[in-house]
């Protein structure tokens, strides 16, 4: 890893940490395999901290264009599926 997640100064440490660890989720679903209970956790601890669509879509945005992986695919997925597990192919 190469790249900076997108954070926000303003965050406590705790929220750093969150949003980190949702990112590494999201970047773990392309790599490998992710427990699907696990992304949608993370992603309700980040939507704790970034309530708003856009912010979150700028945030998600960033992301991609610092890592190459979307978010919102993987997060899809999650609520969609019934499977354990979720793995995204690029």
């Amino acid at each position: 890893m190469s790249y900076h997640y997108p954070l926000d100064e303003s965050w406590s440490k705790e929220e750093i940490i969150d949003v980190v660890n949702f990112f590494a989720l999201i970047e773990q679903s392309y790599e490998q395999q992710v427990k699907r209970e696990e992304i949608l956790a993370a992603y309700r601890k980040f939507k704790d901290i970034v309530p708003s669509k856009s912010e979150e879509k700028t945030y998600f945005a960033d992301f991609e264009k610092a890592s190459g992986y979307a978010s919102y695919p993987v997060v899809k997925k999650a609520r969609e599926s019934e499977q354990k597990t979720i793995t995204i192919n690029k």
